[in-house]
């Protein structure tokens, strides 16, 4: 196999396949929120990446279309196989098929787990700050939010167990777990996570583990683990929720799916769904079939480009841009990053430097905000220039 790496422009070239991170490709004027929602300003809030997804996926989705026909799908034996051998190999588990909910995307998950499980006089917990649809699911099942803020202890986020031992009630039903952190980018060890699963076990809650981003970890010591790895003894309190779309740079079309080894945790989980989801996508299936079948060189050198991009820009806020400051994310392409002398600091950046940041306050932590680096290094650094002009 021909196989050749051109440090210059970061491309990989096999056989005839080219990853390249380098090249820009535009955006503006096709209806993708990020750029086309705020025209006026410079993006880099939603977690949408500038990348072109990898070329077995759009190979995929071409023979799909060249079929012509779109009614309405399930998931094929080709798909449930890649995803079964995908959480055997990367995951380490074996899971029966059975144990597999399809779904079509990761927030309609985290509505439905909130309908299934809360009625209106009781709660759903989370730990801020986090992805804005933890604390806003409450309102799908008219019931109350307990939030917890991580703690920074030892130069690691991690979970403050007192103020969540104080702000548990006997009401409380489900805990919403992010693992990778988003928007700090924490990995939570296997320790934290059992400890976690027992602060459940507890107090009676339903663990559900947003794992979104469980394929886009940066520093290979810092172990993802899932909630399917935790002990036997958890797992009928556990429902892990697992996509290929932030990974693979899919989002647009879809697709997601739970594990759920209990089967009356399962029964209550479907049946919320009532007629309030529609059909998954027709397409979604074979994106994300060739994401977990073909998609792991492509992830590989995504991964490498992400830490580089990661490295440069904590440093370029640790020596460019006094009264910012960073903590490194082990995960993911989104920096969070501190900036409560400027007040609002997204407001701050988007009315004199033109930037559409993500505001902190809608992660319940003002004074922050969230900047998406999954992007070519050249446009990342334009953005990281604006910054520092205007401070």
């Amino acid at each position: 196999m021909l196989e050749f790496i051109c440090l210059l422009h970061h491309r990989r070239y096999i056989g005839a396949v080219i990853f390249d991170f380098d090249t820009p490709i535009p955006r503006r004027g096709t209806g993708n929120i990020k750029y086309d929602r705020r025209p006026e300003l410079d993006p880099f809030w939603v977690a949408d990446m500038d990348f072109a997804s990898c070329p077995e996926i759009l190979e995929a989705l071409h023979r799909r279309v060249d079929h012509g026909i779109f009614g309405y799908a399930q998931a094929h034996d080709g798909l449930n196989d890649a995803i079964l051998s995908y959480l055997d190999t990367r995951r380490r588990a074996t899971v029966p098929l059975s144990h597999i909910v399809h779904l079509g995307g990761l927030v309609p998950a985290l509505s439905l787990a909130a309908r299934a499980f809360c009625h209106a006089d009781e709660a759903v917990m989370t730990c801020t700050p986090v992805y804005p649809p933890f604390i806003g699911v409450h309102h799908d099942a008219h019931c109350e939010l307990i939030t917890v803020d991580h703690s920074f202890e030892d130069n690691t986020w991690t979970f403050d167990w007192e103020s969540m031992e104080k702000a548990v009630t006997p009401k409380t039903r489900i805990f919403i777990l992010c693992n990778p952190q988003n928007p700090i980018g924490r990995v939570f060890t296997r320790e934290e996570l059992i400890q976690l699963a027992e602060f459940c076990e507890r107090h009676d809650l339903i663990l559900i583990s947003d794992e979104i981003h469980c394929d886009l970890i940066l520093d290979p010591e810092a172990e993802h683990v899932s909630g399917i790895n935790l002990p036997e003894r958890f797992q009928n309190r556990i429902i892990t929720l697992m996509a290929p779309s932030k990974t693979w740079n899919i989002a647009g079309l879809g697709y997601a799916f739970a594990i759920i080894p209990d089967d009356s945790v399962r029964r209550r989980f479907c049946a919320a769904r009532g007629h309030t989801l529609s059909e998954i996508n027709a397409l979604s299936y074979y994106a994300a079939e060739a994401a977990y079948r073909h998609g792991e060189p492509w992830r590989q050198e995504l991964l490498a480009y992400l830490k580089g991009n990661r490295d440069t820009l904590v440093e370029f806020i640790r020596s460019r841009c006094p009264g910012l400051s960073i903590e490194p994310g082990q995960a993911t392409y989104l920096a969070w990053i501190k900036g409560s002398s400027l007040g609002n600091p997204a407001q701050h950046f988007e009315k004199t430097a033109g930037l559409f940041l993500s505001d902190g306050a809608f992660f319940q932590w003002p004074g922050w905000f969230r900047f998406n680096f999954g992007c070519p290094r050249a446009r990342m650094l334009e953005g990281l220039e604006k910054i520092a002009a205007h401070l």
